[in-house]
């Protein structure tokens, strides 16, 4: 966890250098969220790229690739159980980032429910030798009118539409959405830790600094100060060039 308060007074310290301009805490929420999300979902595509060059330094590819993982890990959830209410094999997945395995849960053994293409399915279901059995479910998504992109990709349909509940699965969850909490007083907006009102930054503690050059960088685009945000920029470079050495 990366402490939210501590990231803003720090990115307002550098921000309001030489009076380069000052960042409300409604901008820096909005600045603080996009930038978790990019530090985020660079995790999984440095991943990928250190897995392309693991026969180039086998040393270097498993330090790196250890370190990507512990960070990945804080937002990996398991055997998390798949709204099944609606019956006839119709479920809700949780919001997730990226889905892992399916699985339900039959006389204590559990099957994995292979995902298929919507467009596919109707071959598996009109074939005697793909047909969906209790041991060799399958599921698709789908949408119906109205979804949001979320729920798009939250629905599910299960086959045989028999299993209608221990059905669970596995994902890596998005970062909760942070905010630098405060009341006013005297007109000012002053810090409140408590959690109705702050939600901090869940990634790992050591991309704190990662993310006062991200903001920053950000912030100078809101202000239009380009300056900012090449300095920023820089040295958001330089601090990621250095962690992958």
């Amino acid at each position: 966890m990366v402490n939210i308060n501590t990231v803003y007074q720090r990115v307002l310290t550098i921000a309001n250098k030489e009076q380069r301009g000052y960042i409300t805490p409604q901008e820096f929420n909005i600045l603080a969220n996009q930038a978790q999300m990019d530090i985020f979902e660079q995790y999984f595509y440095d991943l990928n790229q250190y897995h392309r060059i693991s026969s180039i330094n086998e040393t270097i590819y498993a330090d790196t690739v250890d370190i990507l993982q512990e960070k990945i890990d804080h937002f990996e959830k398991y055997r998390v159980e798949v709204n099944m209410t609606s019956g006839n094999g119709v479920g809700i997945l949780p919001d997730y980032y990226r889905m892992g395995a399916l699985y339900y849960k039959k006389l204590n053994r559990y099957y994995e429910i292979e995902n298929v293409e919507q467009n596919e399915h109707h071959i598996y279901l009109g074939s005697p030798l793909t047909e969906p059995t209790l041991t060799r479910p399958i599921y698709v998504r789908y949408s119906i009118a109205g979804d949001n992109q979320t729920n798009r990709e939250r629905r599910i349909q299960v086959y045989p539409e028999t299993i209608t509940s221990e059905v669970y699965c596995n994902y890596i969850a998005r970062p909760s959405t942070v905010r630098w909490g405060y009341t006013i007083v005297q007109s000012k907006p002053l810090y409140n830790p408590g959690t109705t009102y702050t939600t901090h930054f869940e990634l790992h503690q050591s991309e704190e600094t990662d993310l006062v050059f991200k903001i920053c960088a950000l912030a100078g685009i809101t202000i239009k100060d380009p300056t900012l945000y090449q300095t920023m920029a820089g040295e958001e470079l330089i601090n990621i060039k250095s962690e992958k050495q």
